[in-house]
């Protein structure tokens, strides 16, 4: 029995020689890369997953296809939260045995011990063994939406180019809905995270339709007809966000190969228009030049394959002549080429096409600002979180060199210090190596202006940049010229340059081992007790504070 009644199925099996084929290749090739992602919206480090799953989707577009699954107790929404999770996806994970998040399975395979379940920092490099791999079956799967009547039609096709060690195997369907605007735990955008490849439905039984011919030049020809309800769990279906997954599974486990495609559509009444639908937020700058990025949607039934971008940067306009293939309710983002423009303290971006046949939606317009000018003395203050050994930072000039970097830093301490720079346009990145963020971060110049300002569940890496005027302040930091050596130590570290200062020694993951009040003016620590590793030294003079790393190596 089909689990859902509302679907109905139209099926053929036929050798190669009596088939219409029209999408499948027949000619061996290597397997595709199904990823089943394990995610939910509280779960802290699953936009770095999302991040990494989406890395591998930009680096094999025709060949990785991504399926996220909401499931298990970091998917369960509290009051007034969206419900992601779905039937389909409880079942998969409640069989797989999943419990950590984010995790994956890479078509299902035990790369090794007893489960297909592998976490993120897994995904590429097993991925990339799976794509090596020759396939003996291809898979290609097409869409297509009336969105008159919500009727969604996929059209599935297999070619066996060898054997299947199994005499039976599966077709599963998987209905995905992409720019699911929602809460997020980590990521740094609060209820507006963006949910790609959400799974809402499977539209065959969740462990796929029996194919019952398994051997070579056997061919799969299978169109299933569902309609898209209005909602899943009071969450809107938008039929222009959907794309389907396909893939063919030897028992349960084990995805042979797998295909994805967004779907197209028809039932639109308006022949021809063209939307101008976002234009990407540009961050304050201090840079002289501009690529704007503009997202175009095609709201008509027409394909569209040419469009001049007209754009205007504080009232200089530009015209880009873009070229390609848009089909109905489809978009595309466009970075548009930079351009020069003379810096406002306000800036704007003003984006236009051609009349079409609803001009209501061809022109938007969008601002940014000029980047925090300050002097060139940089207070910088970090306060980390639990996983302060996550933290990094660089600091880079107009050139792109990294003039200073640091990191990494105790857990949930505040570290102080400060650079001397030069006038020029500098970009601070604050990076967190698990990807979720959760260190604070600020920077002022010695007179208080706020340069660049860090807080939240920022995600991988959050950059900001600032103008400096090069101006040092009249006040520098008491250790500004201390000293620490050797480094690496093994039984003593000097310090020098810190007299009448108060130190502390802390290991990576924040605890004090040592301490000292009111050192001489060349101290020298007993370090010879310490083991092998990372260390951190505060330095504490009146309200100055400086905080530096050694090594010990012995």
């Amino acid at each position: 029995m089909f689990k859902k009644l509302s679907l109905f199925l139209v099926f053929a099996l036929f050798a190669i020689t009596t088939y219409g084929q029209t999408i499948v290749s027949t000619s061996p090739e290597n397997k595709n890369v199904i990823l089943e992602e394990f995610t939910g919206i509280k779960c802290v480090f699953c936009p770095d997953g999302h991040r990494i799953a989406q890395g591998l989707k930009s680096d094999h577009p025709d060949d990785v296809f991504l399926i996220n699954i909401h499931a298990g107790g970091f998917a369960v929404p509290s009051s007034g939260q969206p419900d992601f999770r779905t039937p389909d996806g409880e079942a998969i994970r409640a069989h797989f045995g999943v419990n950590s998040y984010p995790s994956g399975m890479i078509n299902r395979h035990t790369f090794s011990g007893n489960s297909p379940v592998i976490g993120r920092s897994a995904w590429p490099s097993r991925a990339n063994i799976i794509l090596g791999e020759s396939s003996y079956l291809n898979v290609a799967v097409e869409a297509s939406i009336d969105v008159q009547t919500r009727e969604l039609i996929v059209h599935v096709e297999g070619y066996y180019t060898g054997n299947s060690p199994e005499s039976t195997n599966f077709l599963t369907v998987a209905l995905l809905q992409n720019n699911t605007k929602g809460p997020q735990t980590g990521g740094g955008a609060g209820n507006n995270y963006n949910h790609m490849h959400r799974l809402v439905d499977i539209i065959t039984p969740t462990w796929g339709d029996p194919i019952n011919t398994t051997t070579a030049t056997t061919f799969v020809d299978r169109t299933y007809t569902y309609t898209i309800p209005a909602m899943y769990n009071n969450v809107p279906a938008v039929v222009d966000d959907m794309e389907v997954a396909a893939f063919i599974t030897e028992t349960q486990s084990e995805i042979v190969s797998g295909h994805g495609a967004r779907a197209t559509f028809t039932g639109i009444t308006i022949a021809n228009d063209v939307s101008v639908h976002a234009i990407k937020d540009i961050d304050p700058t201090c840079e002289s030049n501009v690529a704007p990025v503009v997202t175009i949607k095609n709201l008509g039934q027409n394909t569209v394959t040419s469009l001049a971008i007209t754009y205007e940067v504080n009232g200089d306009s530009h015209t880009y002549n873009w070229t390609g293939n848009l089909p109905a309710l489809w978009d595309e983002t466009i970075t548009l080429p930079e351009v020069p423009f003379t810096m406002q303290a306000t800036n704007t971006v003003d984006i236009t096409i051609p009349s079409d046949d609803d001009n209501s939606n061809n022109t938007l317009s969008s601002s940014f600002d000029k980047a925090p000018e300050g002097t060139g003395s940089i207070d910088v203050r970090i306060i980390t979180d639990a996983y302060g050994y996550e933290c990094r930072w660089n600091l880079k000039d107009s050139n792109g060199d990294i003039i200073e970097s640091g990191g990494p830093y105790p857990n949930n301490t505040t570290t102080e210090f400060r650079i001397n720079v030069a006038a020029d346009c500098y970009t601070f990145t604050l990076i967190d190596t698990a990807g979720d963020g959760g260190t604070r971060a600020t920077l002022k110049d010695h007179e208080g202006t706020i340069l660049y300002n860090a807080v939240g569940n920022w995600g991988a890496e959050k950059p900001g940049q600032f103008l400096s005027n090069g101006v040092l302040g009249v006040n520098q930091s008491q250790l500004d010229n201390l000293s620490l050596y050797p480094n690496p130590a093994s039984t003593v570290l000097n310090l020098k340059n810190a007299e009448n200062a108060n130190i502390q020694v802390f290991d990576v993951l924040g605890k004090l081992i040592l301490s000292q009040d009111n050192i001489a003016m060349d101290a020298q620590i007993n370090v010879a007790n310490l083991a092998n590793g990372t260390y951190f030294i505060k330095i504490s003079k009146d309200n100055a504070v400086a905080t530096k790393r050694f090594l010990i190596s012995k």
